[in-house]
């Protein structure tokens, strides 16, 4: 069976008014757009066309959670527990009210996301840079006392880079974080070198959160651009932030979230750091194929597999497994299944294919992306 799904999009702050409207063709939205979530979660679970939303169908039941993301300012900087952790802090925090402001865990998953870029630009913080690397950027910022400080405490230790992001979220340091962002500010002016992108977008960040210690952590990180097509797989407890741009995301149905900074919301620093992997490295990108029409993005877990198509007027078939969603991001699509269909789905709208399809047949012209469980046995 083929379900056409569609759903309102969520207006958190740091949403846009222009993203998704430019992506579906209409007019620019009168408040943000930040997400348009298709899936089961019963925080907004997705509109069935002629009635009803998706959870009645699945039970709730999808291990996956679908969605297009549109930022036009930062989101705040988060890391996600892996299901040890998160089975270990659901239990811990039994006793608390869903809605109490000291519960860290919604549920019992893990939260790993992949995200693929449909801007011609996407900017994001993944993962913590090598702390050679950061040393040789803060030498761009001079020798400001805050600037000096961080340097002092980016070479205390084996842990250095978790024991430096516990003081700048500790509120023990604000003199400090004020200093470097001003230091940031003087040199995002007049750096042209190889550290000139990376402080722009910090010191652009610091305009939207001045003063926040979020700021200096966004420092530490890895400031990765994706152009359209390419993803990156944000695994637990890698720190990261989205800055800007629009994109595809899919995760694992949880809400687990701890938070490092960029937002007002509670930071509960020790179980941040309890669930930070703070090994520095890049966290690799994952490009589109050079050639045929189907790009696999791989991830190393079992929830979710995530796959784009182009379409140039000849029809594809997508093998499938498990409940699968068809998200069109352009051009004209229509979608048939064996026991479904043909649907027509519009630009920004999915198809949902019950778990009894085994193969999708794709027409028309433009980008898809299908969304399915991944294989237990490649995780």
């Amino acid at each position: 069976m083929l379900l056409s799904l569609s759903n309102t999009p969520r207006d958190y702050a740091w949403g846009s008014q222009t993203l998704l409207a430019e992506l579906e063709g209409r007019a620019p939205a009168v408040v943000p757009e930040a997400e348009v979530w298709f899936g089961d979660h019963p925080g907004d679970p997705a509109d069935v066309a002629g009635g009803g939303t998706l959870d009645a169908v699945t039970g709730g039941s999808l291990p996956y959670l679908l969605k297009l993301l549109a930022a036009a300012s930062p989101l705040s900087i988060q890391v996600h527990p892996t299901v040890d952790q998160a089975r270990a802090g659901w239990a811990r925090e039994a006793g608390l009210a869903s809605d109490d402001p000291a519960r860290n865990y919604r549920d019992d998953n893990h939260k790993p996301e992949l995200i693929v870029a449909l801007s011609e630009r996407f900017e994001s913080l993944s993962g913590l840079r090598p702390v050679g690397d950061t040393l040789e950027l803060l030498g761009v910022l001079g020798e400001r006392p805050g600037v000096s400080a961080l340097r002092d405490r980016l070479a205390s230790g084996d842990d250095a880079l978790g024991d430096t992001l516990g003081w700048l979220l500790s509120g023990e340091a604000q003199v400090e974080v004020d200093d470097v962002i001003r230091a940031v500010q003087d040199a995002a002016a007049t750096e042209s070198g190889e550290w000139g992108s990376t402080i722009r977008a910090v010191s652009a960040i610091a305009d939207t959160y001045p003063g926040d210690p979020g700021v200096v952590v966004a420092l530490l990180m890895n400031h990765v651009v994706l152009r359209r097509g390419e993803g990156i797989f944000l695994r637990a407890g890698l720190l990261h932030a989205y800055v800007s741009g629009l994109g595809v995301e899919i995760m694992a149905a949880s809400d687990n979230v701890l938070r490092g900074g960029l937002t007002p919301k509670r930071i509960d620093v020790a179980e941040l750091l309890s669930v930070l992997d703070a090994t520095p490295g890049e966290v690799p990108v994952l490009r589109p194929a050079d050639t045929g029409v189907v790009t696999d993005y791989e991830v190393p877990v079992a929830d979710f597999a995530l796959r784009r198509v182009e379409l140039a007027g000849s029809d594809v078939a997508v093998r499938v497994s498990g409940p699968t969603m068809v998200l069109v991001t352009a051009g004209s699509v229509t979608v048939r299944g064996s026991a479904g269909g043909p649907l027509d789905i519009a630009i920004g709208t999915a198809a949902f294919a019950t778990e009894e399809e085994r193969e999708l047949t794709l027409s028309g012209t433009g980008e898809v992306f299908v969304a399915s469980p991944g294989d237990p046995d490649g995780a």
